[in-house]
């Protein structure tokens, strides 16, 4: 557990962060949002002590981040950021194993672990183990900067705009990658972006921060639907909030009994790209079916749409 407890950054007279504080849970995905300037980076660095507070606190489980100095706790958190910050003089394993020589940790457990890492991340040990970043796509050098930061099994990672740099299609496929490798390690992950979409699609929690302040800090569906403040009801926008609320939610949890003559759409496909799909084929219902092709129930455009409204 993460908690932030009146923490301020000041620099002269202005404060960048301003007494703010939130309590993230462990093994769940906090999302700070906000625009250029809000002050979601410097709050971010500070859990790590890269930036230091000038008013305030952090505890992990407990224990103020103050009580060891700041490079031991820097090497029990991973962190990873935008355009990956690889070493580009060293070896794809070498930059994954950076923080557990640093711990010293023998070799072979080093090796066994790079090779963990690039087997989840899909990324075969005996094709990329041995290259160098710039032999990398920038998709791939974002999956071992994220698995930079994680070899060293660290129950906390901060992610500062780590998918900025790739294009859509990448971009959706490492999202949805970062989701699967928290679900199996169970890491506390606090994660800095522009984007609202991204901010929904990835956090448990959303805090939404303007001019150093946080102004709301709440699930994704509270967010868009009791918006506690003009700057977060422009920020989630106004124009799209019902298709991002049907965003939200999955096939595999608006089921209704029986199978229907439309397409078939798999439990995780959200309601948002299962009404698109009916929209296309003309369909007034789809099918939901498991990964062995069992018929789970339907989900019909009157579902949808109901879910798709407040409340």
């Amino acid at each position: 557990m993460i908690e932030i407890q009146g923490l301020s950054k000041r620099y002269g007279a202005t404060a960048v962060v301003d007494d703010v504080s939130l309590t993230v849970e462990r093994g769940s995905v906090t999302v700070i949002v906000g625009t250029s300037g809000s002050g979601k980076s410097t709050l971010l660095r500070m859990i790590n002590r890269l930036v230091e507070p000038s008013d305030g606190r952090v505890l992990l489980d407990g224990r103020d981040t103050t009580a060891e100095p700041a490079h031991l706790l820097r090497r029990r958190i991973g962190y990873a950021i935008q355009g990956h910050g690889l070493f580009p003089h060293r070896t794809v394993a070498e930059n994954i194993g950076t923080v557990p020589r640093l711990l010293g940790w023998a070799a072979p457990r080093v090796r066994a672990r790079v090779e963990e890492l690039l087997g989840l991340f899909q990324l075969e040990p005996g094709t990329f183990a041995g290259k160098y970043p710039h032999q990398l796509s920038g998709g791939q050098q974002q999956r071992v900067g994220v698995a930079r930061a994680l070899a060293a099994g660290p129950d906390v990672l901060l992610m500062d705009e780590p998918f900025g740099a790739l294009d859509p299609i990448i971009r959706g496929k490492a999202q949805d990658d970062l989701l699967a490798i928290q679900k199996r390690f169970g890491t506390t992950v606090v994660l800095v972006t522009h984007d609202m979409d991204e901010a929904f699609h990835l956090g448990d929690r959303v805090a939404v921060m303007n001019g150093g302040r946080l102004l709301q800090y709440d699930r994704p569906a509270v967010l868009l639907t009791q918006p506690a403040d003009p700057f977060v009801t422009r920020l989630t926008g106004t124009g799209d909030r019902a298709m991002k609320l049907l965003s939200l939610t999955r096939a595999g949890d608006a089921l209704e009994p029986g199978e229907a003559d439309g397409p078939a759409v798999a439990p995780a496909t959200s309601l948002r790209e299962v009404l698109s799909e009916l929209l296309w084929s003309g369909a007034s219902a789809a099918t939901v079916r498991g990964a062995d092709g069992t018929a789970l129930g339907r989900v019909s455009i009157g579902r949808i749409l109901a879910l798709g409204r407040p409340g």
